[in-house]
């Protein structure tokens, strides 16, 4: 059960920059928009990316979806490697930091992280399972504060933790030959076959379209990456 209902985090490369580098994130790497998804618009993201991360409404087609797919593969088996680093959302409107947090997380051999609360977090979260993660992450006060600083930022109208959220933050990277879609609210990361570092934006792409298709008339989609920065 969620603890504690937090202000969102907004789909704003600059907030979500200030919240990178506050935790130790250089400012080698950054998050950009994603403008569109056909290969022209994808050839204007700076390269490498290294995750992909999509805002979308949840809807009862996305949770109907959720549920068929987590039954498919419970019953049918999925590979998934133990490279990955997965936590699960147990604060409210935490979503944001997570996918952050798992774009970071799984890109540590590129990310030269200076001390600071992202490092120390990753190093107490390694042996952890998923759930414990997400419990971590509730204690983990250096990383909590940043996102309710920085929610306040970039809104004209910040909501305030009450109020109603209907977007769900998701992220994917690749790991070890394979496009993993990372989703706390899911029971656990999702294996989308095969990819490599160069292609990990164009396969992620077509994931995203597949959200999209499935909800026609929604338009309240957002692509970001976190990709090299001059």
């Amino acid at each position: 059960m969620a603890t504690e209902t937090l202000v969102p985090l907004e789909s704003n490369p600059d907030v979500m920059n200030k919240f990178l580098q506050k935790l130790g994130v250089p400012g080698n790497w950054a998050i950009v928009d994603v403008m569109g998804l056909d290969p022209e618009m994808l050839s204007w993201v700076p390269r490498p990316v290294i995750s992909v991360m999509l805002l979308f409404p949840i809807s009862d087609n996305y949770e109907n979806h959720k549920k068929k797919e987590e039954n498919d593969i419970l019953s049918t088996g999925q590979e998934v490697t133990s490279n990955i680093f997965y936590m699960k959302q147990n604060l409210s409107n935490a979503c944001g930091t997570i996918a952050l947090v798992h774009s970071v997380a799984n890109n540590c051999d590129k990310i030269q992280l200076t001390d600071g609360a992202m490092k120390k977090f990753l190093e107490e979260a390694k042996g952890l399972d998923a759930v414990a993660r997400g419990a971590l992450l509730e204690k983990t006060e250096a990383i909590i504060n940043a996102h309710k600083e920085l929610a306040q930022e970039g809104q004209t109208n910040t909501p305030s933790a009450e109020d109603p959220v209907n977007h769900h933050f998701i992220t994917f990277v690749h790991k070890d030959g394979a496009l993993y879609e990372l989703d706390g609210r899911k029971a656990f990361p999702i294996n989308h076959g095969p990819t490599t570092p160069d292609s990990l934006l164009e396969d992620a792409a077509k994931v995203c379209k597949e959200f999209m298709a499935r909800d026609p008339n929604e338009v309240r989609f957002t692509v970001v990456a976190l990709a090299a920065s001059d």
